[in-house]
């Protein structure tokens, strides 16, 4: 995972002290590891499963932001605090770093400061596209934009397949892209029925990947 997180700025020779301050934690499927306002103590780093970021509404309704792979990094908030809460959709393994000790390696390596500029301007690409997908897109559109992003985030940490693993729930999945369970249900049935996709447990596979990507540009 370091070849493809914020770890891959650090100098070999530098990896040592970040390696000294990093805590493996660990968290099984649908545990919290924190809620919207906590304090901000620790920047991490996924290593293993799938974590999702999200917020909940005063009417109870859910907006997911965000799902972290392997190799994704949780930043420290300027302003102290977690502007959303994370818990992890499948047991996941990451390295935290605590806030006071990361910040003072960051300082004394200017190069590691410029990964984190590139990790944040990703950030607001994919931003960006999620806002682009709860556009004006149908159903059918933002549901194949769903599945070729994520196959091509996974293809950093994995062997290019056209297999893509989906351990969200289609709620998830559904409040992610501000639809109705009902609706990515009825999408993905209508896929299948018409060989675009294959569905087995918790993987997709992109039948015809061509009309998959054509419909997600759209």
């Amino acid at each position: 995972m370091r070849l493809v997180s914020v770890c891959a700025a650090f100098e070999p020779e530098d990896l040592k002290a970040l390696q000294s301050m990093a805590q493996p934690v660990c968290f099984t499927a649908k545990e919290t590891l924190f809620l919207e306002n906590d304090d901000t103590d620790a920047a991490y780093t996924v290593t293993d499963g799938v974590l999702r970021l999200y917020r909940i509404f005063a009417d109870g309704r859910r907006q997911v932001i965000s799902f972290l792979l392997p190799g994704d990094f949780i930043s420290i908030e300027l302003d102290g605090y977690h502007r959303f809460s994370a818990d992890a959709v499948t047991a996941a393994s990451l390295c935290r770093f605590p806030k006071a000790q990361f910040a003072r390696i960051i300082d004394q390596r200017p190069h590691v400061l410029q990964r984190l500029y590139e990790t944040s301007a990703q950030e607001l690409i994919n931003a960006r596209e999620h806002m682009m997908a709860l556009g004006q897109r149908s159903a059918a559109e933002k549901v194949a934009w769903f599945l070729v992003q994520l196959r091509k985030r996974w293809a950093r940490v994995t062997p290019t397949s056209n297999t893509v693993p989906v351990p969200m729930s289609r709620q998830d999945i559904a409040d992610y892209l501000g639809l109705t369970i009902e609706t990515v249900s009825r999408t993905l049935s209508d896929f299948v029925r018409k060989g675009t996709i294959a569905i087995s447990s918790h993987e997709v596979q992109l039948v015809d990947l061509k009309k998959m990507e054509r419909l997600a540009a759209t």
